[in-house]
């Protein structure tokens, strides 16, 4: 299956040619769920991080770290699929100014966000004297 550039939507081997899939947008209780699970993470293994922001867009949630001086990283984009436990993810690339699919730290293209976050962090933090957590 491939994302439509700037859409919420799927093709698939099910989908005609040149049909799109509509996916779901994330229900609010989700979304709630996601930002609790990450601040809760990242306060307990990563220390750099003052906060964790989320932002959404259809069936995205866009995820920024705050460090602790107040600068501000994208970090990762969680793709919603329709369950609230598992998450396609793509990791944000500052070199190509844009968020890139990658296998989570797990080896998998899905997981939660907790994993999602520890994934980002790893390469995004590892600079900041911070072992990533082992699990």
């Amino acid at each position: 299956m491939q994302s439509a550039p700037g859409h919420g939507s799927l093709t698939g081997p099910d989908t005609p040619r040149g049909m799109m899939r509509h996916m779901p947008a994330i229900p609010e209780s989700t979304r709630s769920s996601i930002i609790l699970r990450l601040l809760d993470h990242a306060e307990t293994n990563w220390p750099q991080l003052a906060k964790v922001r989320a932002r959404y867009h259809g069936s995205f949630a866009y995820i920024t770290g705050v460090l602790r001086n107040g600068e501000q990283i994208p970090l990762f984009r969680l793709r919603y699929g329709g369950s609230a436990h598992s998450f396609g993810f793509a990791i944000y690339s500052a070199a190509a100014d844009r968020y890139e699919d990658a296998l989570l730290r797990t080896g998998l293209p899905t997981g939660t966000p907790q994993e999602a976050l520890d994934t980002a962090c790893t390469v995004h933090l590892a600079g900041l004297r911070h072992e990533p957590p082992t699990n």
